[in-house]
C-alpha cells in the first residue's frame, strides 16, 4: 500500500454525511493530509446555514495537524466528497484553504495535492497559486514590519 492509498482510507473513514442539526450538515466533504514527520491528519466539512461559519475538510485537517502535534508543514494532501479525485478540479482546495496552507508555511507551496487518485497525478501549492501575494511578507522575514 502506497502513501496515497493511505491517506485515501484514512479520509475515506471521515466520509459519512449527516445533518448534525436543523442548521449543519457535516462529514460530506473529507480530507487526509501527511504532515512532515510522517503522521497522517484528517478532516471533514462542516457546513451551516451562515458561510462564514463553515469549515473546510482540508482546513479542519491542517488545524488537527498543528494542534496535535504543532506541525505547520504538509507533504501530501488528498480531499474529496464520495469517490477519490478523478481528474479535472475534483479534489481541489478551495481558494480559502489554499491561501490557508501558504499562510500556515511557506514550505507548504511543495505540498503535493492529490488530482487523479487512480493515475497518482498530483499538482503542488505553488502550481495553483503562482506569484502569490505573500511572498513579499515571508521574504521581509518579519509579520509585523507587514501588517
Amino acid at each position: 500500500m502506497d502513501i496515497w492509498e493511505t491517506l485515501y482510507r484514512k479520509a475515506k473513514e471521515q466520509y459519512h454525511p449527516e445533518e448534525v442539526s436543523p442548521f449543519i450538515y457535516a462529514h460530506h466533504v473529507v480530507c487526509a493530509l501527511e504532515s512532515e514527520d510522517g503522521q497522517i491528519f484528517t478532516g471533514f466539512c462542516v457546513e451551516s446555514c451562515s458561510g462564514v461559519l463553515d469549515l473546510c475538510a482540508e482546513r479542519v485537517a491542517a488545524l488537527n495537524m498543528y494542534v496535535n502535534s504543532g506541525q505547520r508543514m504538509v507533504k501530501r494532501l488528498i480531499a474529496f466528497r464520495d469517490k477519490a479525485p478523478d481528474g479535472g478540479g475534483s479534489g481541489m482546495p478551495c481558494g480559502a484553504c489554499r491561501e490557508f496552507f501558504m499562510q500556515l508555511a511557506l514550505e507548504n507551496q511543495d505540498m503535493e495535492i492529490m488530482v487523479d487518485y487512480d493515475k497518482r497525478e498530483t499538482v503542488t501549492l505553488k502550481e495553483l497559486l503562482p506569484n502569490w501575494w505573500g511572498m513579499e511578507r515571508y521574504e521581509a522575514g518579519s509579520r509585523k514590519e507587514s501588517l
